[in-house]
Parts: C-alpha cells; structure tokens; sequence
C-alpha cells in the first residue's frame, strides 16, 4: 500500500471550530486529493509533509511509517523526504533558478553562489528544460518555467514522494493542460508516487488513477465518492 493515512486535527479560528478527519488508503501511484476549498485539501498535505503537526492518527506512504501517534513516531519534515511544492511555489525571489533549484542541496540557510556546480542541480535544470533561463530570476520568467523550477527543487534530492498544493491554479487555460502532461509523463518515468490536491475536475480527469473526495473535513462516502471516481 502506497498511501495508508489516518489524520485527525481540530483547528480553531476566533470562535469557529473545524475538525479534520482523514481516512484513506490507496495503491495508486497517482492519488488526487479532491474538494472545494476549505474542505481541509492543504492542512492534510501539511500533515503529511510533517509541517502541521495532527493530533492524532498515522501516515505511512511507500512502506515508510512518518507518523504514528499511538507508536510515538513523528519524522521531522526533512527525515520524511517527501518533496512538496507549493501552491505559489514559494521561490526565492532575490535567488536565481540555478540558486534556488541548488538551496534545496543546502543543509544550512547560507544561499548558494550564483555559480554554484552540482551534478544534482544541472540535472534537473536539464530535464525541465531550464538552461537558457538558469541565470534569470523568478520575476523575469514565466508561470510555467517557476513551476517547472519549483519541481526541480522538489525533485533535486530524490524524494520518496511528491506533495502538490493545486499546482496549476495560477496558470491559465491552455498552460494548464500542457504541464499536466509533463507532470503525467515525468511521474511515469521517475516511478515516484504522487499526491495531488485541486478543486479541478480537469485535474482529476488528466491525473488520477485514484481519488479521494474530501468535503468539510472527511472522505465523502456514497453518491458523491463515487462521482469523483468516475472522473478518472
């Protein structure tokens, strides 16, 4: 089993209460997280990653146990190398392509010189396609080759698994369809797992081998699971 998770939070926010309640398990070597916004897609995938810490319950995904409160195991988010790529994909906007791609590589916060040389680093900047831009900053490049960075820094340290927050949210139309087809084929050939969240049918449509619907905290059950399902 790919995906075995278990999660359970209580957030609180003035005097409005939400609970989260997770439960899934999956063999799918693509998983797409679906449901509005506010059904609870990012905190879950910040509890995988190990950034918000659940109150209770297990993640385990690869064969790897990160998490399992009642056995008191809680990997630090660097220990669970899982890449996670964020919504805006949260580059650096003082670094370079190059740089930020090659911060990933850093154990400390010192960023990395403008000429810095790793093999690790020019071979993601080659398989994205980035060469002729490396030296550019994310201002001066567009929405597509940021997320093809934000991946390449993702993917620079060989992660047992991807996290994708709505990955193609500020793309337009005709961008979106492209990168989902680069995302498709580039998990195909590096076999890693992947879990996506969207609010996107068309996501789910180009993505998924198996869905998970969450609305208000939980997995929907019944008529509306399965039209989720149906989407793939």
């Amino acid at each position: 089993m790919i995906w075995d998770i278990t999660l359970t939070k209580r957030l609180r926010h003035d005097a409005t209460l939400f609970e989260l309640d997770v439960r899934f398990a999956s063999d799918a070597s693509r998983l797409v997280l679906f449901g509005p916004s506010g059904a609870g897609k990012t905190q879950t995938l910040k509890m995988l990653a190990g950034i918000v810490r659940p109150d209770a319950g297990r993640v385990r995904i690869a064969q790897r146990m990160l998490y399992d409160s009642a056995a008191r195991i809680d990997l630090s988010p660097q220990q669970r190398r899982l890449a996670y790529v964020f919504q805006d994909y949260a580059l650096f906007p003082h670094l370079t392509l190059r740089q930020n791609i090659a911060f990933a590589r850093r154990t400390g916060w010192l960023n990395p010189g403008r000429r810095i040389v790793d093999a690790s680093v020019d071979r993601w900047i080659a398989a994205f396609h980035l060469e002729a831009i490396a030296g550019h900053y994310p201002h001066q490049v567009s929405g597509g080759q940021r997320q093809r960075t934000a991946l390449a820094r993702a993917l620079v340290n060989e992660p047992t698994a991807l996290l994708l927050d709505e990955p193609f949210a500020a793309l337009d139309r005709s961008l979106r369809q492209k990168l989902r087809d680069e995302l498709r084929e580039l998990q195909a050939a590096l076999k890693i797992p992947l879990l996506l969240i969207t609010h996107d049918e068309e996501d789910v449509r180009a993505l998924a081998e198996d869905v998970v619907h969450l609305a208000a905290g939980r997995v929907v059950a019944g008529e509306l699971a399965q039209a989720a399902v149906a989407l793939v």
